[in-house]
């Protein structure tokens, strides 16, 4: 029996989530689960992270069990000749056996696109967040400090009932002039996240940007916890699960 640690791509339009729900509805951990059961892995996958219905990931880690003598380099040859157009492997490698791919995640990154231009983009729809109207980056960036460390971040947080403690490491902004228009890309990169929260982040930091909230805001939001305090949550479309980093 060997453990595997997997990365797959997807394109999260079409799922309702990565987590295995009620049937019926399609995740990316059912699609995974199928074709691993197809290969003779045993079926159960777990996931550096989660991610919600529309959002996407360019490298998300998962862990499996597999008997047999498949050799790992040919996993993702393997699997992706089951795996839908949406979901595809990317890697496999070998693992100990003890090895979890959320528990052991070191960090975990993710990023969220914004498209700023005077119209929608046919191209991006199911890919950033549309704004019309301009947004005052140099506020914006001078807000990301506020965010990094350990502090309760519950106030950016959607459906949570875990304890709010977490720790932000890098949270960076980046402008850049591509085909479709101005695209506005934020990193932020912590131990872990809790759910919602990357989304209420963008969210409160958009307005920051529109002129709606003053940067000091985010000082309150961090002290008391109070969702009632932070901005609207970002729309899904534009989010990526990017990287989990290990000590391997």
């Amino acid at each position: 029996m060997r453990r595997i640690l997997l990365l797959l791509e997807y394109d999260g339009s079409g799922f309702a989530g990565l987590q295995r729900q009620r049937a019926g509805l399609r995740t990316v951990q059912g699609e995974l689960e199928k074709a691993l059961s197809a290969i003779g892995a045993l079926p159960k996958a777990v996931a550096a992270g989660r991610t919600d219905a529309g959002v996407h990931a360019l490298a998300m880690p998962f862990h499996f069990d597999l008997p047999g003598r498949i050799p790992t380099e040919k996993i993702p040859e393997a699997l992706n000749r089951l795996l839908p157009e949406d979901l595809k492997a990317l890697s496999a490698r070998e693992v100990p056996p003890t090895f979890h791919a959320r528990r052991d995640a070191k960090s975990r990154t993710y990023l969220y696109r914004l498209l700023l231009r005077p119209h929608p983009s046919p191209l991006l729809r199911q890919r950033a967040w549309w704004l019309k109207g301009p947004l005052d980056l140099r506020a914006m960036e001078e807000a990301l400090p506020l965010l990094l460390g350990r502090h309760n971040f519950l106030g950016f947080a959607k459906e949570e009932v875990r304890q709010g403690e977490r720790e932000l490491y890098e949270a960076r902004l980046e402008a850049l002039e591509g085909e479709v228009g101005l695209e506005v890309r934020l990193y932020l990169r912590g131990n872990s996240f809790l759910r919602g929260q990357v989304r209420g982040m963008v969210g409160t930091l958009v307005e920051v940007g529109r002129g709606k909230r003053p940067k000091e805001s985010l000082k309150a939001i961090l002290e008391t916890g109070e969702r009632r305090l932070a901005g609207p949550s970002a729309p899904p479309q534009g989010l990526y699960f990017v990287e989990a980093t290990y000590e391997l």
